[in-house]
């Protein structure tokens, strides 16, 4: 069954109710905010135990997804006012030529925004782009990933509970065809949040529209360990970061980069806090994933690499695996593992770290372990990713104030924080001439040689050299006036 029609439907009917919702007042749409925030809160529990799955346990969920919702939340109710506020211009830096004339930058919503969410974090990833999307004034038509229909449907029902208009959210089915239906219908902007290659086949489809979107995809995230970081810290950062969410997290650690004399000793930490962690049931081959990943961990093993954690077999695979003296020319090194996989790899120099982690493509998070705070942040200003982590990773990028997204096949744009509140909004200038001079109106044309005279008054460089035409301009004026 073609599921554009009911698509199209749902996008006109989302397109009516936002018709009346966008004169709707900023403060009266941070309401509902907050009659959300206090009512998942009170229910969160069901809500964790919802969206939770072997993979996801429930009290994964309530720490890695409610809780930085809430605060999400918490952060529009403080602040979105002021963000989506009129910005009037002052007079500074008004050029003397447009004397008279007020300017204004008003932030008016796109419309219809469409919202494609990932599996691993159902709740939060999305629930923040549709609040943020409602407080700008958009409607929303969600298309959540496959499995979280269940998740998805009753988020959508405590949005209606709260009073929220009729049809401001339109939920379609959590199936492939209808992400692919909504992305080729006349939406006004798509949040997508997935994988590379399916991102590339979405944005082809917006194309055709000229739809604009903010595409958040893939990560292969390094981890850099200077001489003097703390290895027990680095190892149980490592640890955690590999297995949560069974290491289905876009941020998790993937490659970590120590300079040869320092690799035994990280190798010896990593070694012992895994040694800590249970292996998981063999995930038995039957998916391409899965057998792209032995493929690579073979090719890897076959080269020099030694598996130090973890069971790899030709039938399957056994999580959380650990694989020490990666080279940085192996081609997992330039892969996205979305499994707990992490890779040691010893380096020569800081330089080489940098360019290997630069090589995959990838530029979505990173994080660096150091005691001299004033090198960490050295370091952090030479790594291309869209957020840096100094001493911990993954939980501090839930504070709501900060925008995320990344570059390259990270993909661009933002999303959460301010920035990814406006990201939901046009700007519109709107400029009023109060008084000046309205000289530009008249019939008598422009002397090239006055205006040529004035710019170089304005900005010529040396004082000689305004001065100079300064001159030239006062003659040309009195010469004008004289045969005028």
């Amino acid at each position: 069954m073609n599921p554009l029609p009911s698509v199209v439907e749902s996008v006109a009917q989302a397109r009516t109710a936002q018709a009346s919702w966008r004169q709707t007042p900023v403060r009266e749409r941070l309401q509902i905010v907050r009659r959300v925030r206090r009512r998942l809160a009170e229910s969160c529990e069901d809500f964790a135990l919802a969206a939770s799955s072997p993979a996801h346990p429930q009290a994964e969920v309530l720490v890695s997804e409610i809780l930085p919702l809430l605060e999400a939340c918490k952060f529009l109710e403080r602040s979105a006012g002021a963000i989506l506020a009129v910005k009037r211009l002052s007079g500074r830096g008004l050029p003397w030529w447009l004397w008279g004339v007020s300017s204004e930058i008003h932030r008016e919503p796109f419309g219809v925004v469409g919202v494609i969410s990932p599996s691993n974090y159902p709740l939060f990833l999305a629930g923040v782009q549709i609040l943020q999307a409602l407080v700008a004034g958009n409607a929303v038509v969600w298309k959540p990933a496959a499995g979280c229909a269940k998740t998805s449907a009753k988020f959508v029902e405590l949005l209606l509970s709260v009073n929220l208009p009729s049809g401001l959210v339109r939920l379609l089915p959590d199936t492939i065809e209808a992400g692919i239906a909504l992305t080729q219908t006349a939406i006004d902007k798509l949040l997508f949040t997935g994988g590379f290659d399916n991102g590339v086949h979405v944005l082809k489809n917006l194309a055709e529209n000229a739809v604009p979107a903010v595409a958040e995809l893939s990560g292969a995230d390094p981890v850099f360990v200077c001489a003097d970081a703390d290895l027990t810290i680095v190892a149980k950062a490592l640890q955690f970061g590999s297995m949560l969410n069974q290491g289905r997290t876009c941020m998790a650690p993937r490659k970590v980069f120590a300079l040869r004399g320092l690799i035994a000793e990280v190798e010896a930490a990593i070694k012992s806090r895994f040694a800590l962690v249970s292996l998981g049931a063999a995930v038995a081959v039957g998916t391409p994933k899965i057998e792209s990943l032995i493929a690579l961990i073979n090719d890897a093993l076959r080269r020099g690499a030694r598996l130090i954690h973890g069971e790899v077999h030709p039938s399957g695979i056994r999580f959380p695996c650990v694989i020490a003296d990666v080279a940085s020319d192996m081609e997992i090194v330039r892969a996205d593992l979305f499994f707990p996989v992490l890779l040691l790899l010893p380096v020569e120099s800081e330089e080489e770290a940098l360019q290997a982690a630069a090589n995959s493509g990838y530029a979505l998070a990173a994080s660096v372990f150091s005691k001299d705070l004033r090198e960490a942040s050295r370091l952090c200003r030479k790594i291309n990713a869209g957020l840096v982590s100094v001493n911990d990773l993954i939980v501090p990028s839930a504070d709501p104030r900060i925008a995320f997204g990344g570059s390259g096949k990270s993909g661009y744009g933002v999303t959460r924080g301010g920035e990814g509140l406006l990201a939901l909004t046009r700007g519109k200038v709107i400029q009023v001439r109060k008084r000046g001079s309205l000289q530009h109106l008249e019939s008598n044309p422009i002397d090239p040689m006055l205006a040529g005279a004035l710019i170089r008054v304005m900005h010529a460089g040396g004082l000689r050299r305004k001065w100079s035409a300064f001159l030239a301009l006062c003659q040309k004026s009195w010469r004008r006036s004289s045969t005028g």
